[in-house]
């Protein structure tokens, strides 16, 4: 697919986002995800506009580049419901003083909402993708694959961290990789000024490693 035909069918799926519900917005949302992964260096020229997804669709890849494969399948299930999602995010956001957005993106990086359910090749694990220590002193005595302790442990993290202050440092702590701060933030980024962004990406499909 020619990357002007990219831009244009990417154009078609955000005005059917800002003005669909239900399964046409679904429809975008997912064929939209399929663009951005179709996209090279040539659509980020073309299309400034969508530049937080199409870089952190890079960073990740990159990322991803220098982990070690998966040993075993990734297990799957079912995310928590967006508006509970929300709600938890704003509860850990007044809480910590970490903003919601951030959290939401890391919550969709780290495990798609909570779909993808496996540990990682590192062995951190639950939603929010802790390794036991670090859960252990952070996680508030709660279940580490409970989404709602998952994401109040990773505002206390982040906070104590100073991600009320400065964000990246605080990021990098939760994963020492610039690659990583940098996808997390352009997603955040992207929820806060794009009215429909959080919806959306609750609505992408898990895409396996091959």
């Amino acid at each position: 697919m020619q990357p002007a035909a990219i831009v244009q069918q990417l154009r078609a799926d955000e005005r059917l986002l800002t003005s669909s519900s239900g399964a046409a917005f679904t429809a975008a949302a997912r064929d939209r995800q399929r663009l951005i992964r179709l996209a090279g260096p040539a659509v980020l020229r073309l299309d400034p506009a969508d530049r937080d997804d199409l870089l952190a669709r890079r960073d990740l890849v990159r990322l991803r580049a220098k982990t070690p494969p998966r040993k075993t399948p990734l297990r799957l299930g079912p995310p928590t419901p967006a508006a509970k999602l929300l709600g938890w995010y704003r509860e850990a956001q007044q809480r910590f003083g970490v903003r919601w957005q951030l959290l939401a993106a890391i919550n969709f990086v780290e495990s798609a909402f909570g779909r993808a359910r496996s540990a990682s090749v590192a062995g951190a694990q639950g939603p929010m993708q802790f390794e036991p220590a670090t859960w252990r002193a952070y996680g508030l005595g709660g279940d580490v694959h409970d989404p709602h302790d998952a994401i109040l442990g990773a505002a206390h993290y982040l906070a104590a961290n100073g991600a009320r202050t400065d964000e990246r440092d605080a990021l990098f702590h939760y994963n020492p990789s610039s690659l990583y701060v940098d996808a997390v933030l352009h997603y955040a980024h992207r929820i806060t000024h794009v009215r429909y962004a959080f919806a959306e990406y609750y609505a992408w499909t898990v895409v396996k490693r091959r």
